[in-house]
């Protein structure tokens, strides 16, 4: 990512980048989804391990978009 720092490639190289790992965490959130209610196939302990992991994913991937946005305003 050092190259092109502040140019127009940089910029669009940071935008998709801000895409992906939005759309990251989009994804954990609709597999999240999948598990709401009761009566899914992924009832009990499976369930709960499950969404915990989920949890722990969607938190890292937060971290990381939250790392990107702020190399993005350091490099603008």
């Amino acid at each position: 990512m050092h190259a092109s720092k502040g140019g127009a490639d940089f910029e669009m190289m940071i935008s998709d980048v801000q895409t992906w790992v939005s759309a990251a965490l989009t994804d954990e959130t609709t597999c999240n989804d999948g598990f709401a209610g009761k009566g899914t196939a992924a009832d009990g302990e499976m369930k709960t391990v499950v969404r915990g992991k989920i949890e722990t994913i969607g938190q890292l991937t937060s971290n990381a978009l939250a790392l990107v946005n702020a190399y993005a305003t350091l490099h603008h």
